[in-house]
């Protein structure tokens, strides 16, 4: 497993490499820049230059930028916040975003797996057959509509929410309930298609030749359910942490800009708007980042889950 573990980690860093180099060559080769301002002095334009070596080929360029990056040093604000430390910027953001995917994380998982479960058990019956509109709903439309309609009917009409998250930095009462609403746009959509999976794959092992067997033993329909069609239906499920991750990842960037959340959202987009390089390429590794550690936890999870997968297809 050490040796799966360690092909992977160098796997995890050529794939960063990778990701880097196109995010560095698609931001410095788009149209416009953030110079093209009489707001700005000559004399910051020619630090500017001689700091980030704009003179300089884009290899070249491309070169400084890795070696500083490897140092830890991301670069100062160019346009939003100038001369302010990136770094700085991005670790102010970075935990209000955590809490909004920490929290939705762990909505999602336990109401798609009661809703899994129940859909599969009264495979079906009228509860089943309402489930499945609601989920096809929930799928179909995007998580910024639901967001947009909620923050007009619960915050805006009926106040029953906040408008704007509340920006204490000390999670209280008053910022939980101010969080419910984006929690609940950024979760929609994810629970309901982790709920059709948690649904198929139960009902595909309810059918299984082992149920059968289990019922011969003695076991009643619901103790061979919960003993064995669960736990074989919950192995796959691994296999959608990946896909779930990214998609609150990539969902909280509208859901922070909808609610005026000041996440590392709209700080990426405000970034590429205003041409601000150094941020745009310090938010896009850290989504990066998150994105690779969980694929290597979640690949070095199925060992633990199941015994009989052995890693690299070795026993």
């Amino acid at each position: 497993m050490l040796r799966y573990a360690m092909q992977r980690i160098v796997l995890i860093f050529i794939t960063l490499f990778l990701i880097v180099t196109i995010s560095f060559l698609t931001i410095r080769m788009m149209p416009g820049s953030f110079m093209n301002t009489d707001e700005m002095p000559d004399g910051m334009v020619k630090i500017v230059e001689e700091k980030y070596h704009l003179h300089e080929p884009l290899i070249v360029q491309y070169g400084y930028y890795l070696k500083d990056m490897l140092r830890g040093d991301f670069g100062v604000s160019l346009a939003m916040q100038p001369q302010r430390p990136v770094v700085d910027m991005v670790s102010e953001k970075l935990p209000i975003t955590l809490q909004l995917n920490v929290f939705s994380l762990f909505i999602i998982l336990p109401f798609a797996t009661l809703f899994g479960v129940t859909t599969a058990l009264k495979k079906n019956t009228l509860y089943d057959h309402i489930m499945n509109v609601l989920i096809v709903i929930a799928i179909s439309v995007p998580s910024f509509v639901f967001a947009s309609l909620m923050k007009y009917t619960l915050a805006f009409k009926l106040g029953w929410f906040p408008i704007v998250l509340d920006k204490s930095t000390v999670l209280t009462l008053k910022k939980f309930h101010s969080m419910i609403l984006p929690i609940i746009a950024l979760s929609l959509g994810s629970i309901a298609s982790l709920t059709r999976y948690v649904r198929a794959e139960l009902a595909e092992s309810m059918n299984a030749d082992y149920m059968q067997l289990a019922k011969a033993k003695g076991l009643n329909k619901y103790q061979a359910i919960f003993r064995h069609a669960m736990r074989n239906s919950f192995i796959p499920l691994a296999n959608m942490v990946i896909p779930l991750f990214m998609g609150i990842l990539g969902g909280s960037l509208v859901i922070e800009n909808i609610f005026a959340i000041p996440g590392t959202g709209p700080l990426l987009v405000s970034s590429i708007f205003t041409q601000d390089y150094p941020v745009s390429m310090a938010v896009l590794l850290f989504y990066s980042i998150i994105s690779l550690v969980t694929i290597l936890v979640v690949d070095l999870s199925y060992g633990v889950i199941d015994p009989r997968i052995r890693m690299g297809g070795k026993r």
